[in-house]
């Protein structure tokens, strides 16, 4: 048995050490826009567990995150569109100096798990599906939501834009594909990402390539950021190699 005295020592070191690490540890606020939630999500945890550090996850569309931004709602890290963050360094807001491309993704359609799978393999049938369709659902264009605004203008170019606005499912904010699993629509317009998050839902593809948009989002510090170090770490671990798989995973991939 080992003296009082040296259990009474090792006792006095390990509480030391933890203290030590409970002062290190700092707690931030990311921003994220919705497509790409799932990465950050699945990004935390072990950030959490190597660096003693806490993360607070919040998501909204990347008009709605720069809204909350420029009416100076605190924040350490936030991931947005490039043309979205690029005028909150302008303006003070996102640190000189800190954006970085993460990653990029298309858009996709979805149907609900265990019904047809609708043809979108050219530009004519992609149009064909959408005028069969009894109700289609997207991000409301309104909301800021990117997938949202490039579908509204995508059937307007496609000559479809009356029809199908005419029977849209407008979805403020959130997982669009949502909406197929209650019925409200028998189609589901959103980033693939965003699709693959929905159980439930099913990713027929993504649209036609010759009509397809990819958002690319890049992620920023925060100019006030009081936890600069931890909110640094977690930016450095969002491009990280680990998160490479992570993010194929997710429907998304490295920003070109």
């Amino acid at each position: 048995m080992k003296p009082l005295i040296q259990i009474l020592s090792w006792l006095g070191t390990s509480a030391l050490v933890a203290s030590a690490i409970t002062a290190h540890a700092a707690e931030i606020k990311v921003l994220t826009a919705g497509a790409f939630k799932p990465v950050v999500q699945a990004v935390v945890p072990e950030f959490e567990k190597r660096t003693g550090h806490r993360v607070i996850v919040e998501n909204d569309t990347v008009g709605g995150l720069a809204r909350r931004i420029k009416g100076d709602e605190a924040f350490d890290v936030a991931i947005l569109s490039p043309a979205t963050i690029t005028p909150l360094v302008q303006d003070g807001k996102v640190a000189t100096g800190s954006v970085n491309a993460l990653a990029r993704v298309g858009v996709g359609v979805a149907v609900k798990r265990g019904t047809a799978m609708p043809n979108i393999a050219t530009v004519d049938a992609f149009k064909a599906t959408l005028l069969a369709a009894r109700a289609v659902a997207y991000i409301d264009p309104a909301a800021g939501g990117s997938s949202g605004i490039y579908f509204s203008q995508l059937i307007d170019k496609l000559g479809i834009g009356n029809a199908v606005k005419a029977k849209a499912v407008l979805v403020p904010g959130g997982l669009v594909a949502e909406r197929l699993l209650n019925d409200q629509a028998d189609i589901a317009i959103h980033q693939i990402s965003e699709i693959l998050a929905v159980p439930g839902a099913v990713l027929v593809g993504p649209i036609p390539a010759e009509i397809q948009n990819y958002t690319t989002y890049s992620g920023g510090l925060s100019a006030k950021s009081s936890n600069l170090e931890a909110a640094q770490a977690f930016l450095a671990a969002l491009r990280s190699d680990s998160t490479q798989a992570i993010l194929k995973q997710r429907g998304m991939e490295a920003a070109k």
